[in-house]
This record gives structure tokens, sequence and C-alpha cells, in this order.
């Protein structure tokens, strides 16, 4: 099934749009988006083949949806590692970083130390809505993503990619190419040049929201919160 790309100024408009006339909350988003990408983790990474799992969060929505991702790995059996160096003080933020704080869930400063012990990493530092240059400290794990061997699964985007033209010629990041990319709601047009494993997050949408902003909606088996997708299934 061919999946037609969001662009980034079109997926900031509809999650106004699904907290405005939606009915839904940025907590509810969040909370179904990092239960999306647990379910892709445990897809990729099944308990039986490593059950340690790094999540490096950024300080936006994207490491909003790790933090999420981590508690519900941790309920499934994984132990994650948080490693959240730009710490958002919005009180939602907050409040996910004290229910893993109460799961007993480390959180680490050293990423190129925590990598050595690690099964599995979740790239969440990064999503929709970056743009401009890589900020410290994110350079230095974003290379050490772009060169380690360990499986990586990028949320939304490979962070530092541009959304619309794919991945930097230059700077932190350059070569980066996870094996797996999970898409919230809709693929965005990087998925272009994306070579990996892709799953498709986002069993929430309308059919009336999917048909205006023309989406399309793939079938997701069972409970299943996401669904593999072809990585060349981005229409631009």
């Amino acid at each position: 099934m061919a999946l037609r790309t969001l662009s980034a100024k079109s997926a900031a408009a509809l999650d106004q749009e699904l907290m405005s006339t939606g009915g839904f909350s940025i907590d509810q988003l969040m909370e179904l988006a990092g239960l999306s990408v647990s379910q892709a983790l445990f897809k990729l990474q099944p308990l039986s083949k490593g059950k340690r799992i790094l999540v490096a969060c950024g300080p936006g929505n994207n490491g909003g949806d790790g933090l999420v991702a981590a508690r519900h790995l941790f309920h499934y059996g994984y132990h994650p590692t948080i490693y959240y160096p730009k710490q958002s003080k919005n009180e939602l933020y907050q409040r996910l970083k004290k229910q893993l704080e109460d799961l007993k869930v480390p959180f680490t400063e050293d990423f190129t130390g925590a990598m050595q012990n690690t099964d599995h990493i979740i790239d969440a530092i990064f999503g929709f809505s970056f743009s401009g240059e890589v900020r410290e400290p994110f350079p230095k794990v974003i290379e050490a993503l772009a060169s380690t061997k360990i499986p990586v699964l990028s949320v939304d985007a490979p962070s530092s990619w541009d959304i619309e033209n794919g991945p930097r010629e230059d700077g932190p990041g350059m070569g980066f190419m996870p094996p797996a990319l999970i898409s919230l709601t809709a693929p965005k047009p990087l998925v272009k040049w994306f070579r990996g494993i892709h799953f498709l997050g986002g069993r929430f949408v309308s059919p009336s929201v999917a048909e205006k902003y023309g989406l399309d909606i793939p079938n997701y088996e069972g409970l299943d919160q996401v669904v593999e997708v072809p990585v060349d299934s981005g229409k631009l």
C-alpha cells in the first residue's frame, strides 16, 4: 500500500486540529505515540534477543514520546536506560520523568558509555519540527548513532535529517541511516531517502481527518498500534 507523506507544516496543523476540534490532549497524543514506539521496538527486539534498551531523548515532543515508550518497555520486561540531557521544565515532561523515576529506571549523562551496555537504541532526539543546526550536547550523540553497529530505531525522523530533504550532506549525522524508523500519524517526505525497516504508528486518526489531510490509513492487525510499510511507500 503506497502511503502519502505529510509535510512538517501539515503535521503541525494536524496536531493542532486534533487538540482543538478533535478532542485529544497533548498528553493523550504523546501516550499513543510512545505506545506505538514501544510496540515497534518489541517487534524489532523481542525480549529473547536482549532486554537492554537505551533511549536518547531530546528536549521536545519527540523526547516525550521516548519517555513514554521507555515506561511501556519497562512493563513489557525490558531494562531501559534514559539519556535526557536537555530536560524540559514543562509539567508534562516532568510527570513523564517522575513516572520513570518511580519505576527506578536509570538516567545517564554518559551516552557513549551507556552504548557499551545496550542491545538496542531508540533515537527520540529530534522529530518533524527540527530545523537548523544540531546543538550541544547532541552532535557527538548523533555521530555515535551514525557509526554504531547497535540497532537503532528512530522516532518520526532520523535525528539531524531534514524533514523535506532527507539526510545531511555534512556535519553531525552525515551518513546516519538507522536500521529502522517509525513514522507517527503519517510518513514525512524524508522517507523517500530512507532504506530500512519502516513502521507507521497512529491508530487514532478518524476517516474524516484522514480525508482532509490526504492520509492513507493502513490495516492495523488485531491489537497492534503499528504496521510495517514498504520503505519506498512515500509519494512526494
